[in-house]
């Protein structure tokens, strides 16, 4: 019998073990040396809370589902209606093609046709590679559509070290300005910096009782660009860590306080090429240029690894 999340594909490579699903494109599994890295689903069970899923053609959440664009207005369909906004994308539950599949990687393929609220074509393409150094995702978009196409693009891991909670864990966030939503429909509201805040982990430290679900930029990146986020428990010395490279300005954390199954089990530390509400603000927006353009392409890569 076929699992509820379909075809499960299965790599591994220098003592790193992971699953990837047909539905959604998803990390259901990642290990290393039987050591779990992310807080992901079963395989009789569906993905809840965006567990490893890709977030096309925008990551978050959209206010009201609308937004303009080339001069004209377009309304999403509202799937957090509680809340009245458009979340995560397009792509979350959808079929992906798989392009090819070996030991040590996987590539699926998946084509966004031009829709309501969103009337750009667009091929999308994500290669989960493991190797002695971890997890590498590269996640790209084409645009086959006439004229240009807004887009962003982010995924939904949650970072996981021993059987929670995270509270006694230590977290190291390299990231000078927070972007915190309002309490009603978590949607983004002033960039403030983390200097003498809670929110501030740029130094290592526990995270103890700080509720998290931000968006954080102004990383701080080394040499190559690439920024790095890491959790790792004080008393053993083991962790994981989660890095992205410079098309990613923004990482959204999330301690998952609202959801009492789940709540502090685990710490979603989500890459985002652009924030929150992004298709309304502008703000770090992608504009793939028309097909056959120079700019009709766009790749984006983050990665997770142990930490001993």
């Amino acid at each position: 019998m076929l699992p509820p999340s379909g075809d499960q594909f299965e790599i591994a490579a220098g003592g790193y073990r992971a699953v990837v699903t047909e539905s959604g494109g998803a990390l259901r599994l990642l290990s290393h040396a039987g050591r779990q890295l992310v807080d992901g689903f079963d395989e009789r069970a569906t993905s809840s809370g965006g567990r490893g899923q890709l977030l096309v053609p925008w990551p978050n959440r959209v206010r009201d589902g609308r937004y303009s664009f080339g001069g004209a207005e377009h309304q999403l369909p509202l799937t957090e209606p509680a809340r009245q906004n458009a979340s995560h994308g397009l792509v979350r539950w959808v079929a992906w093609t798989l392009e090819e599949h070996t030991a040590h990687s996987v590539s699926l393929t998946y084509r966004l046709m031009a829709q309501t609220g969103y009337p750009w074509l667009l091929d999308l393409r994500v290669v989960y590679d493991l190797s002695a150094d971890g997890l590498t995702v590269t996640q790209t978009a084409t645009n086959l559509s006439p004229e240009p196409a807004p887009y962003a693009s982010g995924a939904h891991p949650y970072l996981v070290v021993g059987a929670g909670p995270v509270d006694g864990l230590e977290l190291t966030l390299p990231a000078a300005t927070r972007l915190p939503p309002d309490p009603e429909r978590l949607l983004p509201t002033e960039r403030e910096p983390v200097d003498g805040t809670p929110y501030d982990f740029r130094v290592t430290r526990p995270l103890r009782d700080v509720r998290l679900n931000d968006a954080f930029t102004d990383l701080e990146r080394d040499e190559r660009g690439v920024a790095t986020v890491v959790l790792r428990d004080p008393g053993s010395g083991l962790g994981v860590a989660l890095w992205v490279d410079d098309r990613h300005p923004w990482l959204l954390a999330y301690t998952a306080d609202d959801v009492s199954v789940t709540a502090r089990r685990s710490l979603a530390v989500e890459p985002m090429t652009a924030p929150p509400d992004a298709l309304r603000s502008g703000d770090d927006l992608v504009v793939l240029g028309a097909t056959g353009s120079a700019d009709d392409e766009v790749s984006a890569t983050w990665g997770i690894r142990a930490v001993d």
